[in-house]
């Protein structure tokens, strides 16, 4: 048995043919790999964004009520860790440069070998210290240095997507004959900045010529002031990459198609999350709710053992599942922390895994859907007791925890799912901002799948608070984590 994991980042489902694709770019591929899978309708995100999201896949539960951007936890169950130890060689191919920072060091040293191609989104690789090296007119929305930076990575002669696809098809090639292997192909496209080659950028933008503009600012329209004015080119190079990837994407159907690896190999392919470009007037990510073009994601799975192809399925799955589902490929139990469930029957029958999903960024909105009604809590404005990251490796993104952080340290005993081990807490704070001006927003996503009509349904509204409230102590959440929403924590 075999399995391979295709994982892109910022994958919005409405720009690919299958999920209806609005944005008429032709994914000829993902087409493809349509007819060869089920195509799951109702696939939400856990944690987000990046590296949170791959906390989620790697343990299979949620991780963003204890703590936000990190690095795995030394008590962490891990699937690739799980494979090796029941003899599955994993191998990560990669060109997520946030694998390889401070706060996101230690998921690719869980699988058995990995593959890190450089150059994406500024990644400090290629030194450029002359100051002749010319920098392009730019309206890219970063410091000049990390522009500098990434304009000294794009003049390698070939594309770092191009590079993850080369070497995981190298390992296909090597090793199609093999058995008991994981290959996970994750590619940081199509995440800003979008750039893509020039072969692709031309079929979306053949006649621009102004100023390089794949780097978008993130946050609301109306904020942007006179960058508001660059949304339609920053969905033409958003295009253009969304292509490039369907193409990768092929290259890896031709290889399964070449060595008839459909008949002993299971192929997942999703993202992480979407991109907001002008819908709800936001852009990017983070600084709104989670919308249907962030949470809702794409996500194909062949299952080798059920053959089902050409085939939609409704029931409610999230990224937790995919490590609960790999495990299970290869006859490995789940450990007793995981939270996700395989997902070989919801391939085969469409037989739920759950009634009701959590997801979120920590200390944001708290959204609960249940494949109809997607429910997002404001933080209570009032609330201004204590919050906590819970850890034992104090790291956010690409730095240690600032001085003034770590200074708030306290300890604390065991967590449910911690093995045992005490931990760290560190004092962070609820996005009021964020959550406060559109407040508290309930959808029904059926019939307003664009949410544009927020209802005023207080019988459902009561119904989603205590769906969620029994999530949440599902995966053991703090109490502060029920009062900064404005409930009482679960006794």
């Amino acid at each position: 048995m075999k399995a391979i994991l295709v994982m892109f980042d910022s994958l919005n489902r409405k720009w690919l043919e299958p999920y209806g694709g609005g944005a008429g770019v032709p994914t000829p591929n993902f087409n493809r790999l349509a007819r060869h899978s089920a195509t799951m309708t109702n696939s939400y995100v856990c944690s987000m964004p990046c590296m949170p999201a791959r906390r989620d896949l790697l343990t299979g539960r949620p991780g963003f009520l204890h703590r936000g951007w990190g690095p795995m936890e030394p008590f962490d169950d891990a699937f690739p860790e799980i494979l090796q130890k029941a003899g599955v060689h994993s191998h990560l191919v990669t060109d997520h440069y946030h694998y390889f920072e401070e706060g996101g060091q230690n998921y690719h040293t869980r699988f058995s070998t990995w593959d890190f191609q450089r150059g994406q989104e500024g990644d400090p690789w290629k030194p450029r210290l002359d100051a002749e090296f010319a920098v392009p007119a730019t309206t890219n929305f970063h410091s000049d240095a990390r522009i500098r930076q990434d304009f000294v990575n794009r003049h390698q002669a070939v594309h770092s997507q191009t590079r993850t696809f080369d070497s995981g098809l190298e390992f296909i090639a090597q090793h199609h004959a093999t058995d008991n292997w994981f290959l996970q192909i994750e590619c940081f496209d199509p995440h800003e900045p979008f750039f893509a080659t020039e072969e692709w950028r031309r079929k979306y933008s053949p006649d621009y010529t102004g100023p390089v503009t794949d780097w978008p600012t993130y946050g609301r329209l109306s904020d942007l002031g006179a960058r508001a004015e660059l949304l339609p080119q920053w969905r033409r190079e958003y295009a253009a990459l969304v292509a490039m990837c369907d193409h990768s994407l092929g290259r890896v159907l031709d290889e399964m198609d070449r060595h008839d690896l459909w008949q002993d190999t299971m192929l997942i392919v999703g993202t992480d999350h979407g991109f907001f470009l002008g819908e709800h007037g936001f852009v990017a990510k983070n600084l709104g709710p989670l919308w249907e073009e962030v949470a809702h994601t794409p996500l194909f799975v062949w299952d080798p053992r059920t053959q089902v192809q050409a085939e939609a399925r409704h029931s409610l799955v999230q990224i937790i599942d995919w490590g609960p589902t790999l495990l299970d490929f290869f006859g490995c139990p789940p450990t007793g922390d995981m939270t996700g469930h395989a997902l070989r029957g919801v391939v085969a029958h469409d037989t739920p895994v759950r009634d009701a999903a959590i997801f979120g960024y920590t200390n944001h909105y708290l959204n609960v859907t249940d494949g109809r009604h997607v429910y997002m809590r404001a933080n209570d404005p009032g609330y201004a007791g204590p919050l906590w990251d819970y850890t034992l490796d104090p790291a956010n993104m690409n730095a240690r925890y600032p001085l003034a952080k770590l200074q708030s340290a306290e300890a604390v005993g065991p967590l449910p799912f911690s093995k045992g081990v005490p931990l760290m807490r560190y004092r962070t704070q609820a996005l009021h901002e964020v959550t406060a001006p559109l407040g508290t927003l309930l959808y029904d996503v059926q019939a307003d799948p664009t949410q544009e009509r927020p209802l005023d349904e207080p019988a459902v509204e009561t119904r989603m608070n205590k769906t969620a409230c029994r999530l949440l102590a599902e995966v053991h959440a703090p109490p502060e984590q029920y009062r900064r929403l404005g409930w009482v924590p679960a006794e």
